[in-house]
């Protein structure tokens, strides 16, 4: 039945218009509580989430410092020869993990050898040049002390011809004399005359003699000091010039050494350049050996996260190789002396007119506990990130 019904009266007929619900006093009466109760809930989850997460700044996030802009690196072990020489065997390969000890270049030791062999010669050599040097000592001491008994003699000889010099001046004189009054005859003065002339020579030839002696006496004792130099304080085996010929053997040797080149630590060959056949100078690099047993990180924080980071706070990292599932925990170990611009090969000069001020980022050196990179090895210069706990430094520093 419709709504809209017809009124007959005497007066023109009017048609009644239905009732119509009423909204007027929706926006002012019916909504506007409701808006406002979801407005006040909005803001009340504002707030309590600007709440909790004041309260996990100043509580959690406050005490960690964070960057990805980290990578790995260790202490590479580059392998150099100490000798020249044609490379005669190379047993090892790029990527082949190796023990310390391990051989990995052999050289041709066919000089080595040779040179070894000539310095023990030589150490023999000297060895028995010392050995003389004591018996020589012996002999001159003989020496010395036969010139001794040689001047002893020559003094005596002396004696005795000053003796016979000085009975024939006293037989000349008598002589002499009595030919004045015509004692003795002209043949007895000359004789006396003539064994005047011969003691005379007699006793020079004596001095000379005695001078000749002292003079070798001397000689010898000089040559015994000398000889005495040579080996005083020592023994064959202490003797200088030993020592020398074996300080000589014993290079000789550790060059033969020298010729089998190990790896002086457990890791990964790397960068092998060196082929048999080929003759290499010495400090040559031949190849590399990476300890990945002892890779550590460094990671480049921004000088304005550095101000409560300490030696020996705890590190949490992740490496982009393992992603989130492997998280590798260390410490703090050091901290650089300088951003990486200050030891570029150009060092950035800030003293100019059209600076603009760059936040210059530090090296902080984190050592990986080594248990985790045995069951995670991992090589160096990949990426990882890094989060510094910096409460355990600040709190003991505080206290």
């Amino acid at each position: 039945m419709s709504d809209t019904q017809f009124v007959t009266t005497d007066e023109s007929p009017m048609p009644t218009v239905p009732a119509r619900p009423s909204h007027a006093g929706d926006s002012a009466g019916g909504a506007s509580p409701h808006r406002r109760k979801l407005f006040a809930l909005l803001g009340s989850a504002i707030v309590v989430a600007g709440l909790a997460y004041a309260s996990y700044w100043h509580f959690v996030a406050s005490h960690y410092v964070s960057t990805d802009n980290a990578y790995t690196a260790a202490e590479v072990a580059s392998i150099t020869p100490a000798v020249s020489g044609i490379v005669k065997g190379v047993p090892v390969v790029n990527t082949q993990h190796v023990h310390k000890g391990d051989v990995l270049v052999v050289i041709d030791d066919t000089d080595a050898k040779i040179a070894l062999a000539q310095a023990e010669a030589d150490l023999g050599r000297a060895e028995r040049k010392v050995r003389g040097y004591v018996a020589t000592d012996t002999a001159l001491t003989a020496q010395v002390d036969a010139h001794a008994a040689d001047q002893a003699r020559t003094s005596a000889q002396i004696a005795s011809a000053q003796a016979e010099f000085d009975r024939a001046s006293i037989d000349l004189q008598r002589r002499e004399t009595l030919a004045r009054t015509g004692g003795v005859s002209g043949e007895e003065l000359s004789n006396a005359r003539a064994a005047y002339a011969t003691a005379q020579a007699a006793l020079a030839a004596a001095r000379a003699a005695a001078l000749q002696a002292k003079a070798s006496r001397e000689a010898a004792v000089g040559s015994l000091d000398a000889n005495k130099v040579l080996i005083a304080d020592a023994t064959v085996d202490t003797n200088p010039e030993v020592l020398a010929a074996r300080a000589k053997v014993d290079q000789a040797r550790v060059d033969l050494e020298r010729t089998v080149l190990r790896a002086p630590v457990d890791g990964v060959v790397a960068s092998r350049q060196v082929q048999v056949g080929q003759h290499v100078q010495s400090g040559a690099a031949l190849m590399s050996v990476v300890p990945i047993e002892s890779v550590y990180v460094d990671a480049n924080f921004k000088e304005t996260q550095l101000g409560k980071v300490r030696i020996g706070q705890p590190v949490e990292l992740k490496s982009d190789l393992y992603g989130s599932k492997v998280i590798y925990h260390g410490k703090v170990t050091g901290l650089a002396g300088g951003s990486g611009s200050a030891f570029a090969m150009i060092p950035a000069q800030n003293a100019t007119g059209n600076w603009i001020k760059v936040v210059q980022r530090l090296p902080v050196r984190v050592k990986i506990d080594p248990v985790e990179l045995r069951a995670h090895p991992i090589g160096i210069s990949l990426s990882m990130d890094a989060t510094v706990d910096t409460r355990a430094g600040n709190e003991a520093s505080a206290n």
